[in-house]
C-alpha cells in the first residue's frame, strides 16, 4: 500500500502546472522572444500582460531601476526581470536561494536572449539575484 501512495505522490507532482506570466512594455517584440525560449525550456506556456504600468510591479518586487528591462516575469512566484538566460531561470528555480525574490538582467543587452541580431558580437552582461538579502552577481555571460 505505501508503494502506491508514493508511486501517485510522484505520478502527481509533474502535473502541477509551472505559473508563469510575462508582463512587458506594449508591443515591445524581444519580450515575445525571450518568452518562447521559457516555454520551451520549461515546457509550460507563459502568459504575457501589456502593462504600461510596470514601474509598480517593479517597485513592488525590489527591482532598482539599474535592473529595470523590457519586461518583469513572475514564475512559480520568483521574479525575473529582463533578459535572464534559461539556465539560470532554470538553475534559480531548482535551487530557490533563501533571501532572494529573483533574478535581473537590466537593460537589454545585445545576445542576451531575445535580443540576438545575427552578424552581431553579443555584449558581455551580468545576472543579478536580489531580495531581502541584498543585490549580488549570480552569473557572467
Amino acid at each position: 500500500m505505501r508503494k502506491i501512495v508514493l508511486a501517485l505522490a510522484l505520478v502527481s507532482t509533474p502535473a502541477l502546472a509551472t505559473q508563469a506570466v510575462m508582463y512587458r512594455d506594449p508591443g515591445c517584440g524581444c519580450c515575445e522572444k525571450w518568452a518562447s525560449q521559457v516555454k520551451a525550456a520549461l515546457g509550460h506556456p507563459i502568459k504575457t500582460v501589456d502593462d504600461s504600468k510596470r514601474a509598480a510591479l517593479q517597485k513592488r518586487h525590489g527591482i532598482t531601476p539599474s535592473l529595470q528591462s523590457c519586461h518583469t516575469a513572475i514564475i512559480d512566484g520568483m521574479v525575473f526581470e529582463g533578459h535572464v538566460p534559461i539556465a539560470d531561470v532554470k538553475r534559480f528555480l531548482a535551487t530557490k536561494p533563501r533571501g532572494a525574490t529573483g533574478l535581473a538582467v537590466g537593460g537589454m543587452p545585445l545576445g542576451s536572449p531575445g535580443m540576438e541580431v545575427p552578424g552581431q558580437n553579443p555584449q558581455r552582461y551580468n545576472v543579478y539575484m536580489f531580495g531581502a538579502s541584498g543585490q549580488t552577481v549570480y552569473a557572467r555571460h
